[in-house]
């Protein structure tokens, strides 16, 4: 038996949930579905720019499977764009909340301020810029 899947942290339900090509009447079409954890992963990987190991962090969730996820939502679009099916997006093992952490003044993302050296700044990309110009 696998293991259970774990619980993907996302920011909100996407307001809008179907896209279909136009000219087919939605009766004529086969449907393909995007898990709204793999919408989640392709905003802040592809939409926002996060590097995955950011994003893999923000969901509750390893860097290995943050990169499934987002090679599925991937293959799905694809084939929803190639095919001319109509793409749905709901489903998956989700936590629907606000990011924890507070928004870092230096890099924008949320996460628990961290002290590091004697500046104290909790960024580190900022941390390392300081390293690298000492």
């Amino acid at each position: 038996m696998p293991r259970p899947k774990c619980c993907r942290k996302i920011s909100s339900i996407p307001g809008v949930t179907y896209f279909k090509p136009r000219g087919i009447p939605v009766c004529e079409l086969e449907e393909t579905v995007l898990a709204i954890d793999e919408l989640e992963a392709l905003r802040l990987t592809d939409f926002d720019g996060m590097y995955q190991e950011q994003a893999a962090e923000i969901m509750g969730v390893s860097r290995q499977t943050l990169g499934r996820i987002i090679v599925s939502a991937h293959r799905t679009i694809a084939d929803a764009l190639i095919s001319g099916k109509a793409l749905k997006i709901e489903g998956g093992n989700i936590i629907i909340g606000k990011q924890t952490g507070k928004k870092c003044r230096h890099c924008g993302m949320n996460h628990e301020p961290q002290q590091k050296s004697k500046d104290r700044r909790c960024c580190n990309k900022i941390s390392k810029k300081i390293i690298n110009k000492e």
